[in-house]
């Protein structure tokens, strides 16, 4: 085959999802011409397509039908004859990723973002060949080219993914009935949260967690309470749990686990395996091209998303850290305005982290674990939803607001929630931290009554030792 004729654009951006259509159409904005490359029939990535936004779909579907059953009597609603439509459900979480990717298409033809559709593999030169799903061949240079490649869910050697037993986070998005038992194996945020989801609906749902807590690395006091709730809401978790094999029939799994030495067998008719995500390189071979990787798989970066490579950037999962949607996005923005010669670097202090689950859980910042094995001397302060009028409205109390404050200066070290809508409530806290906030701050800026962002403001009069109505 001749080589194809090269085309050429200021940055090219090897792949679609949030990291790289942000990066894509940030450098359009400073005026840059761009060219995404993207396999996939639809913008977005995993994030949009068969990650964040679907499974957010199933999340709040679950939860109205979850509060109809139990909860709606409590507000003088009677509510007869509930069942699962499962198809319907389906349809508006397909609806909703649509309008999500249409929205993404778009944005790029507003920013006039070239899209070459096809799989890309990155050349030396900065020339990315892209190849066609009819097998065309094209090929673009850029004088930067950012890599946005992704991650891949981790495969157990003895459960690979077939996604019709053997499910990923794609297949747990479109199982064909209401499982009667979904095992889960991995009780960090992808587990929790599609288990939940299915555990609403009406399945059974166990989860083995290998860690001796779920949700490992968060601070312990959410952990606890987390753990308490989920339980009670109808969880079966099994921590310090590890899987040592498995049976996959037409019909069902037998998931095969030790504790403290002891053997046993769990028959479910479904098995979800997210135990982490691992860098996506296909398209890349750092061998080949010289490219500077990490223990782990990731592509090396400084503070400016800069590779060791001339001119080539790496952003988003695939160079590891927090595989979040919203840090690949700053990633992507901050590649892009390096690009254009903005004076610009990452940083990752105040990274926000959320668990989707219901009550939500947000943090931000250092765990206290974190900042007592340093050796700072520090203050926390807590708040609970209990003590919250609008929580009470809502019938919502579960959980608090937790700050970890410096004793001697007051500044925000890390916040950690666990209630109602605290996706939402973190901002505020995130916002401080950026300026180097402290408790002081927050616990002096009048909040709406009543609102829940009044546990916020709580929990730091808490942390001076002033809390009003705790």
């Amino acid at each position: 085959m001749t080589s194809p004729n090269i085309q050429t654009a200021d940055v090219v951006v090897l792949g679609g999802g949030p990291g790289g259509y942000v990066a894509s159409i940030r450098a359009a904005q400073l005026g840059l011409t761009v060219t995404c490359i993207e396999a996939d029939t639809t913008l977005g990535g995993t994030c949009v397509t068969v990650g964040c936004i679907p499974s957010k779909a199933l999340l709040q579907s679950s939860e109205h039908y979850e509060w109809l059953r139990l909860h709606a009597a409590e507000h003088g609603i009677k509510v007869d004859g509930t069942a699962v439509d499962l198809p319907a459900m389906m349809a508006r979480k397909t609806d909703v990723v649509a309008q999500n990717t249409k929205g993404i298409e778009f944005l790029f033809r507003k920013n006039k973002v070239t899209w070459a559709k096809g799989w890309g593999t990155l050349k030396p030169g900065n020339v990315v060949e892209v190849q066609a799903a009819d097998g065309t061949i094209t090929a673009w240079q850029g004088k930067s080219v950012i890599l946005a490649t992704g991650s891949v869910p981790v495969q157990l050697p003895f459960l690979p993914f077939d996604e019709q037993r053997v499910l990923s986070n794609v297949g747990a998005l479109t199982i064909p009935e209401v499982p009667k038992h979904l095992i889960v194996v991995g009780g960090g945020v992808i587990g929790l949260e599609l288990g939940s989801v299915w555990r609403r609906l009406g399945a059974k749902v166990t989860v083995v967690e290998y860690a001796p807590t779920i949700l490992p690395g968060n601070d312990d006091d959410i952990v606890k309470e987390a753990d308490r709730i989920f339980r009670k809401q109808g969880l079966e978790i099994h921590t310090g749990t590890k899987v040592t094999g498995a049976d996959v029939r037409a019909d069902g799994v037998t998931v095969h686990v030790e504790k403290n030495g002891a053997a046993s067998s769990i028959e479910g008719d479904y098995v979800l395996v997210s135990v982490g995500r691992k860098p996506a390189l296909r398209g890349v071979d750092p061998a080949a091209l010289g490219l500077a990787m990490g223990q782990r798989g990731e592509i090396l970066v400084d503070d400016q998303l800069r590779t060791n490579l001339p001119g080539v950037y790496a952003i988003g999962d695939v160079v590891g850290g927090k595989l979040l949607a919203h840090k690949a996005e700053e990633e992507g923005t901050i590649a892009a305005e390096v690009i254009a010669g903005k004076p610009v670097h990452m940083h990752y202090r105040t990274m926000p982290g959320v668990v989707y689950t219901w009550p939500e859980i947000a943090t931000v910042g250092l765990t206290e674990q974190e900042v007592k094995a340093s050796g700072r001397a520090y203050r926390v302060g807590k708040f609970p939803f209990s003590a919250n009028g609008r929580a009470r409205t809502m019938g919502e109390t579960q959980g608090f607001v937790k700050f970890i404050v410096d004793k001697s200066t007051d500044e925000i070290l890390g916040c950690h929630m666990l209630g109602p809508h605290v996706a939402d409530n973190l901002a505020q806290v995130v916002l401080a931290m950026e300026y180097r906030g402290s408790a002081e701050d927050i616990a002096i800026t009048v909040h709406s009554h009543p609102t829940l962002s009044e546990t916020v403001k709580e929990a730091a009069l808490s942390a001076l030792g002033r809390a009003i109505h705790m």
